[in-house]
């Protein structure tokens, strides 16, 4: 059942690719950026709404009241491509931190680059982070929020990976409080399998995280352990412990 619930979904998510580029694309350069955002995230609604009728899965989101008005850095977990499109929605308008090979893809690439996300060479680490900090803070002063994921890259259920700083560095420089997000797509839409599963996928938005006149060491470690926090609770899968951390196993 799963195979025919994924194999359905995947029809509509090319026929959504398809349309998408006949009918906003071209539209798209021409209106206004911040109107731009609400233009393209048309297709980021209907391919949420579309995996969640086809595969069988029903969203819990709490926490959306705190979503401060201003611009912000968000940072999250990454298991899968659902929360690439669901925090585009969540707190608009937002640039994305992405790996540069991205902006290539047929379509999805295009769209990606109309609305100014922060592209990364992962072959030149160093020059990557000059690039964040340098291009975050541009886009914070121009009215947009920054999406960053600390763990770097997808991280299936069930496992865990440092958090990288750069994200916490941006809003501490800039003054504006951090945005976390904890969920668990992935065990929904799976990062390295085609095969989607049903039930209940779990989205947490937490308080906003004040920066001014703290350390970014400190404001990342509260956001790591509100997130794996999280996590704990909302996970079907069990977390791995952190170094000189007891394992955790949700009740």
């Amino acid at each position: 059942m799963n195979v025919l619930r994924s194999v359905l979904f995947y029809a509509g998510y090319f026929l959504a690719l398809l349309v998408s580029g006949l009918c906003l694309l071209p539209i798209a350069p021409l209106v206004p950026l911040f109107s731009r955002f609400r233009l393209l995230n048309l297709h980021n609604r209907f391919i949420l709404r579309w995996f969640a009728i086809a595969c069988g899965v029903r969203y819990h989101v709490r926490g959306r009241e705190n979503v401060p008005e201003g611009p912000c850095v968000v940072l999250a977990n990454h298991q899968s491509e659902w929360e690439t499109l669901f925090l585009q929605l969540l707190k608009v308008p937002i640039c994305t931190v992405l790996k540069r090979e991205l902006l290539n893809l047929p379509v999805f690439g295009w769209g990606l680059r109309l609305i100014k996300p922060i592209a990364l060479d992962r072959s030149r680490p160093s020059r990557a982070m000059r690039m964040v900090l340098e291009q975050g803070m541009q886009r914070l002063s121009e009215g947009l929020s920054v999406l960053i994921f600390p763990e770097g890259t997808r991280v299936a259920p069930g496992q865990r990976k440092r958090y990288n700083k750069s994200g916490v560095v941006i809003a501490c420089r800039a003054g504006v409080p951090v945005l976390p997000v904890a969920h668990n797509a992935g065990e929904h839409w799976p990062g390295k399998h085609w095969v989607k599963k049903p039930g209940h996928l779990n989205v947490v938005v937490g308080a906003p995280i004040e920066t001014q006149g703290r350390s970014a060491e400190d404001v990342l470690a509260e956001v790591e352990h509100w997130i794996e926090a999280q996590l704990t609770e909302i996970s079907a899968v069990p977390r791995p412990a952190a170094e000189g951390e007891a394992a955790k196993v949700p009740a």
